[in-house]
């Protein structure tokens, strides 16, 4: 999401003090968390989204249900990618992306966001694709809601997928990790703890248009940590913070962007198949 709000929302006054229940774990009642800092948990004061009964970043919209992704990946190793995967990063070579990027550094066999800087995009451009990215925040982050580890998976750097630290973390439901940003929450929340590596594995299709307008909207599913958390829903804009940002005519391929938000998050093993129809010849 845009940082520039993030930021100011430190100093807007306190929002009202209903209670909201975030953070239940597996059979133990939800704990009520009030609302202290507007922004951190969500508003009241913004607009409808399109199609919904929700507002953008509704602080009363239901949190996912927790669930577990099952057994963690190995922590010293990242996957290895299909034999046709354009490796985009392995943790060594930074050739696919324009790369060094202010605020970034490579080391230990990842990409972390280290200060203030630009966001991270690749050299190849991408449409249909299927994309595996490996991320993590860091052990004991220092803030709270939506700069709790805050980035993004910006696909033709205009349609998010969200980066957070979402476990046992509270912030708006259209705003935590795998989130639509500002559009859908993830059907369940399947983060692991700061520290612990985490996968996305992204179907997106890319939208299309007939000039200036728009015939298909761009359709994602997304698994988090192996676990189905969207599942061919469509953008119903481009990214944006607090406002609904209509769709705008682009050409048919963009680089995919990783979002700098000026709190460390780690990223490994990133690589994307471009999604072609059936009966391709080799």
């Amino acid at each position: 999401m845009p940082k520039t709000s993030v930021i100011a929302a430190a100093a807007i006054a306190c929002a009202s003090a209903a209670a909201i229940f975030v953070g239940a774990e597996k059979g133990k009642p939800a704990v009520p968390v009030k609302a202290t800092v507007q922004g951190d948990l969500g508003y009241r004061d913004t607009a409808l989204i399109p199609g919904q009964r929700w507002k953008v970043h509704d602080i009363d919209r239901p949190r996912p249900a927790a669930v577990d992704p099952g057994a963690p990946g190995t922590q010293e190793r990242a996957s290895r990618p299909p034999s046709d995967a354009v490796v985009l990063f392995d943790g060594q070579d930074t050739s696919r992306l324009v790369w060094p990027v202010k605020g970034w550094k490579l080391e230990n066999g990842y990409l972390e966001i280290t200060a203030t800087g630009d966001s991270l995009a690749t050299r190849d451009s991408f449409g249909d694709m299927q994309l595996h990215v490996e991320w993590m925040i860091p052990p004991n982050p220092k803030h709270t809601g939506q700069m709790r580890g805050n980035s993004g998976i910006i696909l033709m750097g205009r349609y998010e997928v969200q980066v957070l630290d979402s476990y046992d973390a509270a912030t708006y439901a259209d705003g935590q990790a795998a989130s639509m940003y500002g559009q859908f929450p993830p059907l369940v929340n399947a983060s692991r703890k700061p520290g612990e590596w985490q996968f996305y594995d992204i179907v997106f299709e890319a939208p299309k248009f007939e000039g200036s307008n728009l015939v298909k909207p761009p359709y994602v599913t997304v698994l988090h940590n192996g676990v189905v958390v969207h599942n061919h829903q469509a953008f119903v804009g481009q990214m944006a913070h607090r406002i609904h940002k209509p769709f705008e005519a682009h050409g048919p391929e963009a680089p995919l962007v990783i979002q700098n938000h000026d709190v460390p998050v780690r990223y490994r093993s990133i690589w994307a198949r471009r999604l072609t129809g059936y009966d391709q010849a080799e």
